[in-house]
């Protein structure tokens, strides 16, 4: 499947803002890989795919979650996380992409995760920066993401968690052991 058809097919998964999100995605991680030296296809590709399945129906997600045996844990937290391992999933089943880097970088763009490879770091950030982004804080990481890829993660996470925290609203584990993984990682520990 070239790019073209990747787009064709995003596109009648989703609405038209979020398709224009999806191509403001796609050229960040295109961007951001060049930037830090990830596969620059790979980066394309997950990003074209990260929002696939979005607009699921709840109860598909859950059924997949459950079916598929992904993380229990997901159930108890925000539906908003369901996409992107569900995601993963379809795009593999219906889109035929079954290169385990794409598919991870599209199962942790939402959650991260310990250990994050260089791939899934970038299409996490192309997500959260990506031009259409206007939220408090998005500038920053933006400005952060020029030169320091792990900084502007950990910037994007506090952020994130800061969001959840004020709405009082469950962070995710994952989340919580990506940003702790990558504070010891800059500390050297």
């Amino acid at each position: 499947m070239n790019k073209k058809e990747m787009l064709a097919l995003v596109k009648t998964k989703m609405t038209e803002h979020r398709y224009v999100h999806t191509l403001g995605v796609v050229q960040t991680a295109i961007e951001l890989a060049e930037r830090f030296g990830a596969d620059v296809e790979k980066a394309e590709v997950a990003a074209i795919f990260h929002d696939y399945a979005k607009f699921r129906p709840k109860d598909e997600m859950r059924g997949i979650i459950i079916s598929e045996n992904m993380d229990p844990k997901l159930l108890e937290h925000n539906e908003e996380l369901w996409h992107a391992p569900v995601g993963a999933y379809l795009v593999k089943s219906e889109a035929g992409i079954d290169d385990a880097e794409i598919l991870d970088a599209i199962r942790y763009h939402t959650s991260g995760r310990e250990n994050m490879t260089l791939l899934e770091k970038v299409v996490y950030l192309a997500d959260y920066i990506e031009p259409g982004r206007h939220f408090p804080g998005v500038d920053e990481v933006r400005e952060m993401a020029k030169s320091d890829l792990n900084g502007a993660l950990i910037q994007s996470i506090k952020n994130t968690i800061t969001f959840l925290m004020k709405r009082n609203q469950a962070v995710f584990p994952d989340t919580v052991d990506t940003y702790n993984d990558l504070i010891n990682r800059k500390a050297g520990v």
